[in-house]
């Protein structure tokens, strides 16, 4: 809390002059009742009422110190300030075809995808982050955002059998989903740009090559990290059989000789996970290689304070005046 009017503390000043005054009239009070001898009253001890009979005084000092405090202006702000911070623009492009249902990793592809892009996002507060899905089709899942909350119930909305219920059609379209996660880094005026691909196969479906979206993104400046998912020969697959879920062992066939061309293209890196302990260290790895300074400007917004010390300075006025004309109440 600060005061915006400093200087009308100066009037506290006021108090010295007023509590001279209070400690002169007090002395030269007289009694107003005269006896003859005192020695009667003097085993009688001094009364609760005589001891707070300096109460009024002090508590109307308070009021006007608080009603000083009022003038003065106090205000809050939040913490708002001019720092320098890492941040970049960067998208997320994931596969969600039928293929990562597989359960090489724990509890299967995608899950595992989503769990660790999720530990990912929540590492970064200051980026701007977006996440595009792909199988046979692409689409943006959550533009780029720095409202992350957002980002991670869009993630976390991304169902295992997206494509194997029909919403999109299902196969491998990674030029596609490059390609869009690429235009939308379009008009960023980031000064680092980068698209996260994530898929555990080879490019069969979709208008767009692979290398053709990954000449776009090295024209447009965005480097792109490739991510190949899976285990390196055989995988459990659920797949349905007469009406029931069975598991079958399905080979892994993932592009990587097409997965780091589009990383060399783009000045970028290829990795591999074959379980999620990897996957992980792949997302920490490119953590750690992604760090741009840049300046965040936050704007401070006052609340005026004055409240509380206005309502406690009615609050002992009105005490003052209650003691005076009850329980401190004097005779002329």
């Amino acid at each position: 809390m600060n005061f915006l009017n400093k200087e009308y503390f100066l009037l506290l000043l006021l108090l010295i002059p007023y509590i001279l005054w209070y400690v002169r009239r007090h002395g030269r009070r007289t009694a107003t009742l005269r006896v003859s001898d005192l020695r009667p009253y003097s085993t009688i001890g001094r009364s609760w009422r005589t001891r707070l009979r300096h109460l009024p005084f002090i508590l109307c000092g308070l009021v006007f110190a608080l009603l000083v405090c009022v003038l003065a202006r106090p205000q809050t702000h939040t913490s708002w300030g001019k720092r320098t911070t890492e941040g970049i623009d960067i998208m997320l492009a994931m596969d969600v075809s039928t293929s990562m249902l597989a359960q090489d990793l724990s509890p299967n592809r995608l899950e595992a995808a989503k769990n660790v892009a999720a530990e990912f996002i929540t590492g970064r507060p200051d980026d701007n982050i977006g996440l595009t899905v792909f199988a046979g089709e692409a689409f943006t899942q959550c533009p780029m955002t720095t409202d992350h909350r957002v980002l991670l119930n869009m993630l976390h909305e991304i169902r295992t059998d997206i494509a194997a219920r029909g919403i999109i059609e299902d196969g491998t379209a990674v030029g596609m989903g490059l390609a869009s996660a690429v235009s939308r880094l379009e008009k960023s005026k980031a000064k680092s740009k980068v698209v996260i691909l994530l898929t555990d196969g080879s490019n069969n479906m979709g208008d767009i090559s692979p290398l053709t979206a990954a000449d776009i993104a090295k024209t447009l400046g965005v480097r792109v990290y490739t991510i190949g998912v899976g285990t390196n020969k055989m995988a459990r697959y659920p797949m349905s059989i007469a009406g029931t879920i069975q598991y079958v062992s399905m080979p892994v066939e993932i592009d990587t000789k097409t997965l780091k061309e589009i990383a060399q293209v783009t000045d970028g890196k290829y990795y591999r996970a074959t379980n999620t302990r990897e996957l992980k260290q792949i997302y920490k790895d490119i953590d750690q290689l992604e760090k741009t300074k840049m300046d965040v400007r936050h704007y401070s917004k006052r609340y005026e304070a004055y409240m509380p010390f206005a309502l406690a300075a009615a609050l002992l006025l009105l005490l003052v005046l209650l003691l005076r004309l009850t329980l401190l109440r004097t005779l002329p």
